[in-house]
């Protein structure tokens, strides 16, 4: 039963994106009063509240019995600091959420792979025949899904939506991996794997990769039940045979990648948590199988947009940080036959480019960088080329590319610095790699 009272209470939501009016909607249906703040000078929406834009109003959230914020909402602004400290309760939809569901949950956090992996479960459990709804900081607003008939809900969740919810108790949990991200926002590595690890509070079923030491549980002995993924041998658990390609689980084989679309050692990890929340969640194996065979994986996540002349053109303009870059190419390259030239740079949000040095010494041939950043991977390799744009990027890998080259846009970056999104400059590289062939 709920402990979160709405009816009548004076609540102020932060934040006026899709998050934000999915708040609106939910509070006013239980009777709320509501004021509604954004940042933003002007909104191109209209909202049966009152709305203020610009600076938020400090004395309205002071006074407010609850404030609701939507995930881009930064708390570590000095307003929201006097607020929390104040002592007035602040949340994010996840944790209305948490008080109000009564369905199970599969949520799944994770620096990169996230969202492939909460695609592949969702497959999973709809290969099953559950009725099963996906949401959260992938497609749907989870607020608009309470009401919706389900079996079981998926939810992809970020360090900045974690960071505001107390309440969550997943029938399985996992942190897919911890690499430096959203320093910008979270200040350090610590306090943003804090953010993450706060997936497994509450969790009737931690799955564990048992190779990534930050992704682990703060306090692994309040574990109840775990089960463990990697690439690492083990006897227990989801893991890797690097001779013969195959999944293994508990030992034996579970899947051989060889029946998969997906491609790279990567995928592999992302195909043994789906496989194990899936199977902790209930899930038959030969269920799991099936849809982990015919999924064929995300726009933007290592996507193969064009193969011409045997040279392969791989699209992985979701990989906004230093982790998700190596991920993409240490999974490919064992697999590549000719010269590895990668594309990268954009706005690197401070992360620290150095654990790049390594891989793009030994694995990278040619390296092109673009963006307000790119200069600081550059730096890493010598005789890296530094052009103005991606359209120029993709234009000068063409005159380096032989027969089984592989040209990949990972650029370890943001996109803001020169594009609306990740998706637009994954559909620039995209447009650029089609206009070499006209």
């Amino acid at each position: 039963m709920t402990s979160l009272v709405l009816a009548n209470k004076n609540i102020v939501v932060v934040g006026l994106g899709l998050t934000g009016q999915s708040c609106l909607r939910f509070l006013s249906a239980k009777g709320a009063n509501l004021v509604a703040m954004d940042s933003r000078e002007s909104l191109n929406i209209e909202l049966d509240v009152p709305v203020i834009l610009g600076e938020l109003d400090i004395k309205l959230l002071l006074n407010a019995d609850l404030v609701v914020v939507s995930p881009g909402v930064n708390l570590n602004t000095p307003v929201f600091k006097q607020v929390i400290e104040a002592g007035v309760k602040v949340i994010g939809d996840i944790e209305i959420f948490a008080q109000f569901n009564t369905k199970p949950v599969i949520a799944i956090t994770g620096s990169n792979g996230k969202t492939t992996v909460t695609h592949l479960v969702a497959a999973m459990c709809k290969q099953a025949g559950k009725k099963v709804l996906m949401g959260g900081n992938v497609g749907v607003p989870v607020l608009d899904l309470l009401d919706q008939d389900a079996d079981i809900f998926v939810l992809e969740l970020s360090s900045f939506q974690l960071d505001t919810t107390y309440s969550l108790q997943p029938l399985v949990a996992t942190v897919l991996n911890v690499s430096e991200d959203h320093l910008d926002r979270h200040g350090d590595l610590f306090s943003y794997q804090q953010a993450k690890l706060k997936i497994f509070d509450n969790a009737q079923v931690s799955v564990i990769n048992r190779d990534d030491a930050l992704a682990h549980p703060i306090d692994e002995s309040k574990i109840t039940e775990a089960l463990t993924f990697g690439l690492s041998a083990s006897e227990q658990g989801f893991s890797w045979d690097p001779e013969k390609q195959h999944i293994l689980l508990d030992g034996q084989s579970f899947l051989s990648s060889q029946k998969c679309l997906l491609v790279g050692q990567h995928n592999m990890l992302n195909i043994q948590a789906a496989a194990a929340l899936a199977l902790s969640a209930g899930i038959d194996q030969a269920s799991i199988k099936l849809a982990a065979t015919e999924f064929n994986g995300l726009p933007h996540r290592c996507q193969t947009v064009s193969v011409h002349n045997n040279v392969r053109w791989i699209n992985d303009s979701k990989a906004t940080n230093v982790g998700a870059t190596l991920a993409a190419i240490y999974g490919l390259r064992a697999s590549i036959q000719g010269k590895l030239i990668l594309i990268a740079g954009g706005d690197g949000k401070g992360a620290d480019f150095s654990p790049l040095a390594e891989v793009l010494q030994n694995s990278v041939e040619v390296l092109i960088t673009f963006g307000r950043d790119g200069h600081q991977i550059a730096a890493l390799k010598e005789g890296t080329f530094q052009v103005n744009n991606l359209t120029e990027a993709v234009q000068l890998a063409a005159q380096h590319v032989a027969v089984n080259d592989v040209v990949l846009l990972s650029p370890a970056c943001a996109s803001l610095d020169m594009f609306t999104n990740y998706q637009e400059r994954g559909e620039c590289f995209a447009q650029a790699v089609k206009e070499l062939a006209a």
